[in-house]
């Protein structure tokens, strides 16, 4: 089995925006979903217009982070999913490494992107700058314990979905506040009427506000 066959993301390409990561005050990793691409949900990063913030945005290979359903057995979505955690753990190092602090950084993610988001931060609880889940939950099959261990030390999270999305049931975006919650996280669960596997204003007004505040 060769190294690409294990570790699928490491070494793949991480588009930037924004502030240099050198000169910046805060920074944010943002996660494409299935399908997409880097480039694409950078993007974002320049619809929030916020001073002083470097935007790093990772693609995953084949431009998917697991090949299946985030509720499939993780052993299915193996060794992907490691990797794919594995890479996030890289960049966070790679701004610390920069003088940017957890406090100061948040993830961000749209649907494959935000499970795989909101999946790092259970694992690796501490206090962060933020994190948004856009049609996103925890990762796995149903009745999944998620007994992870520690403190997001009010951590702001947003979550928000469609209580109709085809992709994520809202059961999975509520069990993920409340596992969140009981991790110590301050969330903001807000759950669209008909809206789809889609990102409305509303959504993005929030993450604004999450990334000023980074600054603020």
């Amino acid at each position: 089995m060769s190294e690409t066959d294990t570790h699928p993301h490491q070494g793949q390409p991480v588009s930037t925006a924004g502030t240099p990561l050198e000169e910046a005050d805060a920074a944010v990793i943002l996660l494409h979903g299935r399908g997409a691409m880097a480039t694409g949900i950078l993007e974002l990063g320049g619809q929030l217009a916020i001073d002083n913030v470097a935007y790093l945005a990772p693609q995953a290979a084949n431009n998917t982070w697991y090949p299946y359903s985030f509720m499939n057995h993780i052993s299915t979505n193996e060794p992907h999913l490691t990797s794919a955690l594995q890479l996030v753990d890289e960049l966070l190092t790679k701004i610390a490494d920069a003088g940017i602090p957890p406090e100061n950084t948040a993830l961000i993610g749209f649907s494959q992107g935000g499970c795989l988001a909101c999946e790092y931060m259970a694992r690796n609880p501490k206090r962060y700058g933020g994190l948004a889940g856009l049609s996103a939950g925890l990762i796995g099959p149903r009745g999944t314990p998620w007994d992870y261990e520690g403190d997001l030390e009010e951590t702001p999270v947003f979550l928000g979905c469609s209580d109709s999305d085809p992709h994520i049931p809202l059961d999975r975006v509520e069990e993920t506040t409340k596992i969140l919650t009981d991790l110590g996280a301050d969330v903001d669960e807000r759950i669209y009427r008909s809206m789809g596997h889609t990102v409305n204003e509303d959504e993005i007004d929030a993450v604004r506000e999450l990334v000023a505040n980074l600054v603020a």
